[in-house]
């Protein structure tokens, strides 16, 4: 049984805390991936995971060869890499992760024609709007919009996307339009809560900065549910300008306080700073960062 197909299975098991979901990652039975481990745990002699019905979790050594395993597996990767690239075509997997909302919408939308223009790229999206670890999922990317909290990711910025604040007709029409951003506190207006300062809102003009706290009636960590909420006519939002583009095309919802300039949110790529950025991902990097830049001017 090849070693370094076992190596793969038991960090696939690690990751994933889970034998089917690691089954399904590397493609491979639940059956097999247990064959793995234990063919490896019977040559070292030793026991990598505790296992009960209801979970799996690894041991002190199992902990300690994980460490030792993924740079040796690193390697291996790559080796192969090193052939693809040799060969000209862009191939092999790409493992990401983004918010669900922004990747499942504005990122897709941009992963398409790279993934038709290099149809052997495997990727594979984990889409969540936990915090997960690149390092120790073992992912080779992570989009994140927003300030970026204290890391040792590497990150490059790949566009700035403008927050913006806005409502539906039907509650300016009933509510009114404030004038400035001190009228806001008159009104019922929707936080997102992932903001580095959620209930503070800052504008801009003529030089001159204005801090408004907010009192926010809804507050939600997902800036697509704060759209369909100021959609709805509930209220006021400040979102990021993706998942308001269209309903502002559209009608839907209108500028709030146009004259004023809001705070922008980075969108970045992040990777670990010890792991072989390959020709494909440097090559994915720059086209999301041509995407990006492109559409959002605000």
């Amino acid at each position: 049984m090849d070693k370094i197909e076992t190596m793969r299975a038991f960090v696939a098991v690690a990751q994933d805390q889970s034998f089917t979901a690691a089954g399904k990652r590397l493609g491979l039975s639940t059956k097999l991936v247990s064959k793995y481990v234990q063919h490896l745990e019977s040559q070292l002699k030793t026991q990598l995971f505790n296992r009960t019905t209801r979970s799996v979790s690894l041991t002190d050594v199992g902990t300690a060869y994980l460490e030792r395993c993924r740079p040796i597996l690193d390697q291996m990767d790559e080796l192969d890499d090193l052939v693809r690239e040799k060969q000209g075509a862009l191939a092999g997997p790409i493992r990401l992760t983004a918010p669900t909302g922004f990747g499942s919408t504005k990122l897709t939308e941009a992963l398409i024609p790279f993934l038709q223009a290099h149809p052997n790229v495997e990727l594979d999206m984990k889409l969540t709007d936990s915090r997960v670890s690149v390092v120790e999922e073992g992912l080779d990317l992570a989009v994140r919009i927003g300030a970026l909290r204290d890391s040792a990711l590497i990150a490059r910025k790949l566009a700035d996307m403008p927050l913006v604040l806005s409502a539906s007709p039907d509650y300016l029409n009933r509510n009114g339009r404030p004038r400035s951003p001190e009228a806001l506190a008159t009104h019922t207006c929707l936080v997102n809560s992932n903001q580095m300062e959620p209930n503070i809102w800052r504008f801009y003009r003529s030089g001159k900065e204005h801090v408004v706290r907010m009192q926010g009636a809804v507050t939600s960590n997902s800036p697509a549910a704060l759209a369909q909420m100021a959609i709805g006519g509930l209220g006021i939002a400040m979102s990021p300008f993706y998942p308001v583009e269209t309903a502002l095309r559209e009608g839907q919802l209108e500028r709030v306080l146009p004259d004023y300039a809001t705070d922008t949110y980075g969108v970045y790529a992040l990777y670990p700073p010890n792991r072989h950025l390959t020709r494909r991902l440097r090559a994915l990097i720059d086209h999301l960062a041509a995407e990006f830049s492109a559409r959002w001017t605000g």
